[in-house]
């Protein structure tokens, strides 16, 4: 796996600064992303952030392989103290998240949207691409800087 800036004007920017990129196709392969970007970058990342991400990475992977018709492509970016999720995939539906408490099952994106900072849906000239970012690291307190869950 290749940790790039996002283009060459990064390269003035202090490290903690720049965007960390990974674009992979997704095959079900488990990437050491976060423990990169700490080992290898230095920025810090929570063992929350870690489980979280792996947690959202997971649900969005798998609706976008059980839903599209298709391909996904998953697209990892480090950015300004979250870590940015982004899932393309084939199908153009927009994920609907069903306000059902008593439904059995199916809540995975409603966790995912409760976990995130940000959370958005867009269609795409071809299919469709769902981004979440997550914060890296924890506060004083323990819960993710500058968002109490």
């Amino acid at each position: 796996m290749r940790l790039e800036g996002a283009d060459c004007t990064d390269q003035d920017r202090p490290l903690a600064r720049r965007p960390i990129l990974s674009a992979l196709a997704f095959e079900g392969a488990n990437r050491p992303f976060l423990t990169d970007v700490q080992a290898v970058h230095g920025i810090p990342v929570s063992d929350r952030a870690t489980g979280t991400v792996q947690m959202a990475v997971s649900e969005l992977v798998t609706n976008a392989y059980k839903y599209a018709p298709g391909p996904c492509l998953l697209d990892l970016e480090v950015s300004e103290g979250t870590v940015q999720i982004s899932v393309w995939d084939t199908d153009t539906t927009l994920s609907a998240c069903l306000a059902d408490p008593g439904r059995v099952g199916q809540h995975g994106l409603e966790i995912v949207m409760a976990v995130c900072q940000s959370f958005e849906v867009r269609r795409e000239p071809v299919g469709k691409r769902v981004r979440a970012a997550i914060v890296l690291a924890d506060g004083p307190g323990g819960d993710p800087a500058g968002r109490l869950l």
